[in-house]
């Protein structure tokens, strides 16, 4: 099966398990495509959760949703140094967003700080924690939501 006949069988599995949210399929497939993100806003329940799950056990990757809330911190998206007493040492324990397809949930709601961390993985696909650099998986899609205020 060539790439095109792939991605028109994934459109229209989505648009099956999704009805009436024929542009939201569009748009997650160009930007999973053209390795970028989306930001979708819209009201409750019209499947934006159930979008980006579809789409990632349809192309069988890791998906991860963080829900975006006023006390959120930077480090419950990109993850933090945890102190291993048995070697006394600090290992690095990666936070959600090194899945592959990322839901980022109401992140209107989140601080700019934990916003900017967001950024960051998705321009460099990378994180900083601690002064040191983690890449993120080469699949890597966010889709950001917000609920119209």
């Amino acid at each position: 099966m060539d790439p095109r006949e792939s991605i028109l069988q994934i459109s229209e599995a989505m648009n099956q398990a999704i009805l009436g949210q024929q542009t939201v399929v569009e748009r997650l497939l160009i930007a999973l495509l053209a390795d970028g993100h989306v930001l979708l806003e819209g009201l409750p329940g019209t499947a934006k959760t159930r979008s980006i799950k579809t789409l990632s056990g349809l192309i069988e990757s890791s998906f991860s949703r963080i829900q975006f809330t006023p006390d959120l911190l930077p480090s419950d998206v990109t993850g933090s140094e945890i102190y291993r007493e048995q070697n006394a040492t600090f290992e690095f324990q990666p936070g959600p967003v090194f899945g592959n397809l990322i839901l980022a949930d109401e992140i209107n709601r989140a601080p700019a700080k934990v916003q900017s961390s967001l950024l960051e993985a998705m321009e460099e696909r990378q994180v900083t924690v601690a002064g040191e650099t983690h890449r993120l998986p080469d699949l890597f899609l966010v889709l950001a939501t917000q609920n119209p205020i």
